[in-house]
C-alpha cells in the first residue's frame, strides 16, 4: 500500500527472462502439496444482503486500529459495505443502490481540490462505470460515475468486473479495469489516468489498452505491486499474467505462471510484502477453497519466475476476492491482515502469521 511503502526505490531487471518463467514455475508447482490443515479466520464479518464478492483494506494512517474493510455486495441493487476490524458493519458508511458492483480497491493520496484524498473505487457492471468514493467518509467524488470501455460494442465487452489502482513513484494514479469478456488481441485491460477534473471530482483519461487473454473464461482479479511497478491478473482457468504497471514501459507480457494445479478458476490476487523487494503473491484456487502462494521476487536468475512455495486451505468458501496488508493494526492483527471473501455473504479475517505458519516470513 502506497502510504507505507512509497519510500522504496527499485531497479527492475530486464524482461529477457520472461520466456522461460512458465516452464520453471510448472516444475516447482509439482513439488508442493497442500496438507490437510484448514486455517480458521479469527473473525467472520457480518453478512451482506445479497452476494459478497471482493474486499479491500483501508489502513487508517492516524490510528491503524480504526482501519476499515470495504466489501462489494454483488447484485443489481448492490452496495459497498464497510466493516471495522471486528467485522461489524459500519452502517452510516455503506453505499447502497449500486448496479452490480463487482470488485473494489483502495488508494492513498489522490489530489482533489488541492488536498490528498484516499479513495475507494469499485466497478459498476450494469452501468459500465467506475464509482469512486473518498475515505473514510465514503462520499462520492465521481459525479455519478466514470464511463469506461467506451466504443466497445461486442456483447459483455463493457461489463466491468476487475479493478486495481497503480500509484507511480511520481504520484500519478491509474485505474486498471477488467471486464466480463473481451478481445484476444492483447487489449483486454484498459488503463486510465485519474486526476482532478477542476471541480474537486475525479476524471479518467484512457492511456493504454493491454493484456493477453486465453478466451477460456474471464479476467476479474487484478492486483498491482506499486513498489516494484507490476500488474498481475488472473486469466481464469489458464494462469496468472504479469505486466509493467507504467504505461510508458510497454505492453510486453513479463510472465505467465500458476498454469497448473488449480481445481477450477484462478481468482483473487493479493501481495504480502516482507521487505522492499521480497514477499508473496497469493492466488485464490477457488474450487478447492485454498490459496496458492508464490514467490514475489522470483529467483536470482529470473525475477519473473514466481515459484510456488505453499498451498493453504482456508475456511472461506469458493473465494473470489481477497486483500492483504503487512502493517500491525491492533492486538489481533500484529503482523498484518488477510481478508478473504466467502460465498456465505461474509468476509473472513485471517492473521498473517496463521497463513504464513513456519514456511513463510513476516514483514522485516
Amino acid at each position: 500500500m502506497l502510504k507505507y511503502h512509497s519510500k522504496y526505490l527499485f531497479i527492475v531487471l530486464p524482461f529477457l527472462f520472461a520466456g522461460c518463467s512458465e516452464k520453471l514455475t510448472q516444475a516447482n508447482t509439482a513439488a508442493v502439496v497442500a496438507d490437510s490443515t484448514v486455517i480458521k479466520p479469527v473473525i467472520v464479518s457480518e453478512k451482506v444482503q445479497f452476494d459478497s464478492d471482493d474486499p479491500a483494506i483501508w489502513v487508517n494512517p492516524a490510528d491503524p486500529s480504526k482501519s476499515l474493510v470495504i466489501g462489494t455486495d454483488k447484485a443489481s441493487d448492490g452496495a459497498l459495505y464497510v466493516f471495522d476490524l471486528q467485522g461489524k458493519i459500519q452502517r452510516d458508511l455503506v453505499v447502497k443502490g449500486l448496479k452490480r458492483p463487482n470488485n473494489v480497491d483502495v488508494a492513498y493520496g489522490l489530489i482533489l481540490n488541492g488536498k490528498a484524498t484516499d479513495i475507494a473505487i469499485t466497478t459498476e457492471r450494469f452501468t459500465h462505470k467506475l464509482r469512486i468514493f473518498s475515505l473514510p467518509d465514503m462520499k462520492p467524488v465521481d459525479q455519478g460515475g466514470l464511463p469506461v470501455f467506451e466504443g466497445e460494442t461486442e456483447k459483455e465487452f463493457r461489463d466491468l468486473m476487475g479493478i486495481s489502482i497503480y500509484t507511480s513513484k511520481t504520484g500519478k494514479m491509474y485505474a486498471i479495469a477488467g471486464r466480463k469478456t473481451g478481445p484476444k488481441d492483447g487489449s483486454y485491460l484498459w488503463q486510465y489516468l485519474l486526476s482532478d477534473d477542476g471541480t474537486g471530482h475525479v476524471k479518467a483519461e484512457l492511456v493504454r489498452k493491454f493484456g493477453n487473454y486465453s478466451g477460456k473464461k474471464e479476467i476479474e482479479a487484478i492486483a498491482v505491486d506499486n513498489e516494484l511497478g507490476y500488474i498481475y491478473y488472473s486469466d481464469e482457468q489458464f494462469g496468472v499474467r504479469q505486466y509493467y504497471a507504467d504505461p510508458e514501459k510497454g505492453n510486453e507480457e513479463l510472465a505467465l505462471f500458476a498454469t497448473t494445479g488449480f481445481k477450477e478458476d484462478h481468482e483473487g490476487i493479493s501481495i504480502y510484502k516482507t521487505s522492499a523487494t521480497e514477499g508473496y503473491i497469493l492466488v485464490s484456487d477457488q474450487g478447492a477453497n485454498r490459496f496458492q502462494i508464490f514467490n514475489r521476487a522470483g529467483t536470482a536468475k529470473n525475477p519473473f519466475d514466481h515459484q510456488l512455495l505453499k498451498i493453504v486451505n482456508v475456511s472461506a468458501g469458493h473465494s473470489d476476492g481477497s486483500d492483504v496488508v503487512n502493517v500491525p493494526l491492533n492486538d489481533t492483527f500484529k503482523h498484518g491482515l488477510f481478508v478473504v471473501m466467502s460465498d456465505d455473504k461474509t468476509f473472513h479475517y485471517y492473521r498473517w502469521e496463521d497463513i504464513a505458519g513456519k514456511d513463510l516470513k513476516l514483514k522485516k
